[in-house]
């Protein structure tokens, strides 16, 4: 059994857990980001609210996965495949 297999199969237990205790704790767990969230932007007068947003968006989404709360589209994601960056927004550069 290769290293890999071994880490997967001692962590599926523990990814079970945590999937579950997302399940349970969800909402305290989110309503803890945008509070954190909230006293971040205040402290820093409001300097990075657009990174702060983006940050909490990505946070509550992580929990959602772990919470399985995904559409009937979403497919789970394995923390160990590499994802691709997203594209940047906004038109192309001109040439």
């Amino acid at each position: 059994m290769g290293l890999m297999d071994n880490m997967k199969a001692k962590l599926g237990p523990a990814k079970d857990k945590v999937s579950d205790l997302a399940r349970q704790h969800g909402d305290k767990v989110q309503h803890g980001i945008d509070k954190a969230a909230k006293a971040v932007d205040e402290r820093t007068k409001g300097k990075y609210s657009d990174k702060i947003h983006a940050g909490t968006g990505k946070a509550k989404e992580a929990m959602d996965r772990l919470a399985h709360k995904g559409g009937p589209d979403a497919a789970p994601h394995d923390p160990m495949t590499p994802t691709r960056p997203a594209p940047p927004e906004g038109p192309p550069p001109a040439s």
